[in-house]
């Protein structure tokens, strides 16, 4: 029994290796001889972590076909903003509530949206990826040209990430694309961004949930996040002038008076001296229009899909009524 043991788990090591074979290492030799030669690394350490480094082509094959960039907004809503993940936030916030009340007095952002982030990134810590980063990131570093620049960028800050919070590159698992931990930080964000909020001198966003909690209201903090504003209305629209500004994208650089001038009125009272811009998703019933402030633009640097802004605005107003 056990040498048929022994046997079957030599065959199907063997099948999942042939299937990830380890990567051509001469694609990593300029790239491990950058990171000797400007970060101190040994380079022999660097030929042994590529040398069980492995390609993955399923990850080629995901992130050229995103199914967001074709989904129309009230399917990628459903995806999110949906009662599992609402009961999910608020038994999330209610075990969490001190973290989330400081984390909100110390970086002004308010608790809904954090909640909302962790819980659209990776159902509130239930799924923080299977592949691991060595492996998406030299894939797509060695191996897709298109973003190659990005993911050698990427995976120059996961070696020295791991390096710093000293822990073994190898193990560390994430999203095909390389994103860790709950709050599905690339290495570059979580080198920049992550917090140590409880003081334990570590950064883990794995599973230390006053860090992960105050690393996600630091990134929003840093990247201007303006405490008591607005984020989103409904927009009411008049006349076909407002179709100008579709094709300007959603960073807001518009005065109100400007929108107005072109047929478009927001549905609640906002700052008149708001920056503003207005977004057209895709219901089941037909486009809808919102006008979108600097705080919206603000969600959109930490994904910058405008539909994902809105579905973490949306989820974390649920979340936000249930807990009243």
């Amino acid at each position: 029994m056990i040498r048929f043991a022994l046997l079957y788990l030599t065959l199907i090591t063997g099948t999942a290796n042939a299937a990830h074979p380890v990567i051509d290492i001469s694609k990593a030799s300029d790239f491990i001889e950058k990171m000797t030669r400007q970060h101190g690394f040994d380079k022999a350490e660097l030929q042994q972590i590529f040398s069980q480094t492995r390609y993955r082509a399923d990850i080629i094959q995901a992130i050229s076909h995103p199914a967001e960039s074709t989904m129309p907004w009230h399917r990628y809503r459903n995806i999110f903003v949906k009662e599992s993940r609402i009961a999910g936030g608020i038994e999330f916030w209610q075990q969490h509530q001190k973290t989330l009340q400081r984390a909100q007095e110390t970086y002004g952002v308010p608790v809904e949206i954090i909640v909302a982030i962790i819980g659209i990134e990776s159902r509130y810590g239930k799924n923080t990826g299977k592949y691991r980063v060595i492996d998406s990131l030299s894939t797509l570093a060695f191996y897709y040209p298109k973003r190659a620049k990005f993911f050698r960028g990427e995976l120059e800050h996961f070696l020295l990430l791991s390096r710093e919070e000293n822990v073994d590159p190898t193990q560390s698992k994430g999203s095909y694309a390389g994103a860790m931990g709950q709050p599905q930080f690339i290495a570059s964000s979580y080198r920049h961004y992550a917090v140590d909020f409880d003081g334990d001198g570590k950064r883990d966003l794995w599973n230390n949930m006053d860090d992960i909690i105050g690393s996600v209201a630091n990134y929003f903090s840093l990247h201007k996040w303006q405490p008591g504003k607005a984020i989103t209305t409904r927009a009411n629209i008049s006349g076909d002038r407002y179709k100008t500004l579709l094709d300007d994208g959603y960073k807001p650089k518009y005065r109100l008076s400007k929108l107005a001038m072109l047929g478009i009125s927001p549905s609640h009272t906002l700052d008149q001296n708001a920056s503003a811009a207005l977004l057209e998703l895709e219901s089941s019933d037909g486009p809808e229009y919102w006008v979108v402030l600097d705080n919206f633009y603000v969600i959109t640097r930490y994904n910058h899909s405008p539909m994902y802004a809105m579905a973490a605005h949306q989820l974390g107003q649920k979340i936000l009524a249930r807990m009243k």
